[in-house]
C-alpha cells in the first residue's frame, strides 16, 4: 500500500511555489486558492522572502494550497491506499480523502492561519527541537521547564513549545545526548497558548460540510484510522491546541503494512522523517512537476 503524506509549518522555501504555477491550469487555480484563504498565494510562493512567508497568516495556507495543488497534479491517485498531514497538512489530506472540498480546505486553513498568529501575539512563546537523548528524559526535562512536548516527530525528535525563556532554559542546559535547535515560527503551536485560536476555527467549521473518506486517514492525534469526516474535522480543530503525534502515525503506517510513502510539496521534512523511523520503506519527495514522474514509478511499482 503507498500513501501520501503532507507536510507542516516550516517545509515552505522562497520561490518554491514557482514551478508548479508552470503547469497547465495551475495559476488559475492557485488564484482561486488565494481568494479562499485571502491571501496572495502567487506572490508568497514565487516573489516574498523567507521572513515573508514564515508568518502564520501565509505559511499554513501557502502549504497547503502547493500540497492540493501538487496532489492534483499525480495522474494516478486512485492508485494511494492511504493519506495522512502533519499539523495543518491535515487540511490537505482532508481534500485529498475527500473529506473537505478543496474551497473549504483552504478557507478553513486562512482562517486557522490567522487565528493562531492572533494568539501567538498575545504572549512571547516558540519552539524548539530536540534531537536525540532519550525520550523520557527529554519529556521530564521540558515538564521541569513548563514546556510542552508539542510535536513527537519520531526518529529521536521532539519539538518542545513555551515561552522563550524556558526555550532558552533548554537550551543552555539541555537533556543529556541531544542537540537543541530553535525554529523560526512566531509561537507555542499546539499547545495551551493556542487555545483561542481552537474556538475560532471551531465556530467556523461548524457548518462546513463533510464526506466519509475515500481511502484511509490517518490522525495525527493518536495516530489512529479515522473513523468519519465528522470526527475528522472535530479532530482538524482540537488539534490546534494538543501536541501532534507524527510518531504514533508512523507507527500505524508500519502496521498496516505501508510500502512506500510519497510527500507533496513543499516536500521532504516528512520524508526524512520516515527514513529514520521506518527503514526500508521507499518513498518519494514531489518537491517540483519533475518529482511526479518518480511518485508515479513507485505508485505503479507497487505489488498492491
Amino acid at each position: 500500500m503507498i500513501i501520501a503524506v503532507f507536510p507542516g509549518q516550516g517545509s515552505q522555501t522562497p520561490g518554491f511555489l514557482a514551478p508548479w504555477l508552470e503547469l497547465p491550469g495551475a495559476r488559475a487555480r492557485v488564484e482561486a486558492f488565494s481568494e479562499w484563504a485571502e491571501v496572495d498565494l502567487i506572490a508568497a510562493g514565487t516573489t516574498w522572502d523567507a521572513d515573508a512567508i514564515r508568518d502564520t497568516n501565509v505559511a499554513q495556507p501557502l502549504i497547503v494550497a502547493a500540497s492540493i495543488l501538487s496532489w492534483n497534479a499525480l495522474p494516478n491517485r486512485d492508485g494511494f491506499g492511504g493519506v495522512a498531514g502533519h499539523s495543518v497538512g491535515e487540511f490537505a489530506a482532508a481534500a485529498a480523502s475527500g473529506i473537505l472540498s478543496d474551497e473549504d480546505a483552504l478557507r478553513l486553513v486562512g482562517i486557522r492561519g490567522r487565528a493562531m498568529a492572533q494568539a501567538a501575539a498575545a504572549e512571547a512563546t516558540g519552539m524548539s527541537a530536540v534531537i536525540g537523548g532519550d525520550e523520557a528524559s527529554v519529556v521530564s526535562r521540558l515538564e521541569e521547564l513548563d514546556l510542552t512536548p508539542a510535536n513527537y516527530n519520531g526518529g529521536g525528535q521532539i519539538v518542545a513549545a513555551g515561552s522563550l525563556d524556558a526555550l532558552q532554559a533548554l537550551a543552555a542546559d539541555p537533556p543529556k545526548g541531544t542537540r537543541v535547535i530553535a525554529l523560526q515560527v512566531a509561537g507555542a503551536f499546539h499547545t495551551r497558548y493556542m487555545a483561542p485560536a481552537v474556538e475560532v476555527l471551531r465556530a467556523a467549521a461548524a457548518d462546513v460540510t463533510v464526506a466519509d473518506p475515500r481511502v484511509t486517514v490517518w490522525s495525527n492525534r493518536d495516530g489512529a484510522v479515522v473513523g468519519s469526516g465528522a470526527a475528522f474535522r472535530d479532530a482538524l480543530v482540537s488539534q490546534v491546541a494538543s501536541p501532534v503525534r507524527w510518531d504514533l502515525s508512523m507507527s500505524s503506517f508500519a502496521e498496516a503494512g505501508v510500502s512506500g510513502i510519497i510527500e507533496l510539496a513543499p516536500a521532504g521534512t516528512l520524508v526524512g522523517l520516515a527514513k529514520r523511523a521506518l527503514r526500508g520503506i521507499p518513498s518519494v519527495a514531489v518537491k517540483t512537476p519533475d518529482d511526479l514522474a518518480a511518485a508515479t514509478a513507485l505508485l505503479e511499482g507497487d505489488p498492491e
